[in-house]
């Protein structure tokens, strides 16, 4: 049976981009990767296994979103992060849900995939009396 997720695959039509969007606005880092024929990146968070392996200079097998909606990151500093993403002029959907439920900010990479980044609901900034 499935115990979790092992990692998620993009294609890529920018390498720059991509990583400038995974590494330097959502703090993955480049690592290691198999001596492939292809190019592209793995992207690691804090662990030692790649979380995002992206692969540049394949066609996507439909043009068309939705094949997979989003792929969704647990992730810290809310603030910092919202604020390093507006410098890069992102846009940024957040949503709070339930009490107490994750806080969940959507952006799009340079490549329109949808990346959910779900933080605790205790970074929310306190409601003013």
């Amino acid at each position: 049976m499935i115990q979790g997720l092992n990692h998620f695959t993009i294609l890529a039509s920018q390498r720059e981009a991509t990583l400038a969007f995974y590494v330097g606005l959502l703090g993955l880092r480049e690592g290691p990767r198999p001596n492939f024929d292809f190019p592209g990146a793995w992207l690691y968070a804090d662990g030692p296994e790649a979380v995002l392996h992206i692969v540049l200079g394949r066609t996507p097998a439909s043009t068309l979103p939705g094949t997979i909606d989003h792929v969704a990151f647990n992730a810290r500093g809310l603030a910092a992060t919202q604020a390093r993403l507006q410098a890069a002029g992102v846009a940024m959907d957040l949503r709070p849900l339930l009490p107490g439920a994750p806080l969940q900010l959507f952006v799009r990479d340079p490549d329109g995939v949808r990346v959910e980044l779900c933080f605790d609901p205790a970074e929310a900034a306190p409601v003013p009396d």
